[in-house]
């Protein structure tokens, strides 16, 4: 099992602290470092300015949203990104939300699958450097009956073949992601409940005729060490009440169902009530000490040492790391702690 580091989102007054954490990774050998967008600060730019100022560590999109792109332009800038970085870009996609997707791109959010499976078909055509035609319900290259003209991307990627990942929760969209990927974006894994999950991947894989050989499965982590474990919880209860309160509407929040599936139903409803009238307070307190110990690493050194085999064991290639902690040196400390850990336990390499 492998490490990466997740950032989350830029501009939030943490740049340099961000940067450093990456540096730090990079310096301790972790696999990947990832960066997200929502409505703000870019992953692209984000992630150049990482690779500028690293030497080894991949950089991965976690995720770009397909309605914010078109196909061809993802593929421009994962080609471009793996050039400079000297051919150490990892592609994640996912398709967002309807809020963001109609409300800040004006894309409508219908047929999300369809989308995806289209969107991924052509970004592998022009990173093949192959001459981009298509015809789909979504996407058609060249557009008909006008000048426009079937062409081939001109960047030469240092990789034949950039690693695309898919952001899933969803049974179908998780056996889209073992079909059509290299990899999935997890968000609130937890082992015990892995199970299902990673059936729906198998049955993607096996219906593109692949195992789950070479297959990167990479949750995103929170982390917090202390000798309280109910402190340790209280800092990661407002990121968890944010997905599963904030994320989406009342009808459509796809943090609050897998929530609701990992038999949190009714705490799920709870949080998001508490959320939506701004009891942003309420709504973390709200989230079940369960539910965070079992989708996050929280505690001594030793009780999480003994936790990674859980995830070793349900399947898990790739442990992103969300380091949560007061202060930029305790955030730091945490990177250290769990590369050791990882040692001490069996498991790295």
């Amino acid at each position: 099992m492998r490490l990466g580091v997740n950032l989350g989102y830029w501009g939030a007054g943490n740049d340099a602290e961000n940067l450093q954490l990456a540096k730090e990774a990079d310096r301790l050998g972790y696999a990947v470092v990832w960066a997200a967008e929502a409505y703000g600060s870019d992953a692209a730019t984000v992630l150049t300015w990482i690779a500028a100022q690293t030497t080894s560590i991949d950089v991965g999109a976690a995720v770009f949203q397909i309605p914010g792109r078109t196909p061809a332009n993802t593929a421009m800038t994962s080609a471009t990104l793996d050039s400079l970085s000297g051919g150490r870009f990892r592609l994640g996609l996912g398709v967002s939300g309807p809020q963001v997707s109609e409300g800040w791109h004006g894309v409508r959010f219908t047929k999300p699958l369809q989308r995806t499976r289209e969107y991924v078909a052509i970004v592998r055509m022009a990173l093949a450097r192959q001459r981009v035609s298509f015809d789909g319900e979504f996407f058609t290259l060249p557009l008909p009956d006008g000048p426009g003209k079937a062409l081939t991307l001109t960047v030469h990627p240092v990789r034949e073949h950039i690693p695309i990942y898919l952001a899933a929760i969803g049974p179908k969209n998780l056996e889209l992601a073992g079909e059509i990927a290299d990899g999935w974006l997890a968000i609130f894994y937890s082992p015990e409940h892995a199970a299902d999950s990673m059936a729906h991947i198998r049955a993607g894989r096996e219906r593109a005729g692949l195992t789950l050989e070479g297959f990167d499965v990479v949750p995103a982590v929170p982390v917090a060490f202390g000798d309280d474990i109910a402190a340790c919880a209280n800092m990661i209860r407002p990121y968890a009440a944010l997905y599963i309160g904030g994320m989406g509407s009342k009808e459509t929040n796809f943090y609050n169902q897998l929530a609701s599936r990992m038999g949190f139903e009714a705490e799920a409803d709870e949080i998001q009530t508490k959320y939506m009238a701004k009891d942003y307070r309420g709504a973390g307190g709200s989230v079940p000490q369960a539910f965070i110990d079992q989708t996050s690493l929280i505690g001594p050194r030793e009780r999480v040492r003994d936790r990674l085999a859980a995830y070793s064991e349900a399947g898990v290639t790739t442990l992103t790391v969300s380091p949560i902690a007061p202060t930029l040196e305790e955030r730091t400390a945490a990177l250290v702690t769990m590369s050791e850990i990882l040692v001490e336990a069996g498991l790295d390499g």
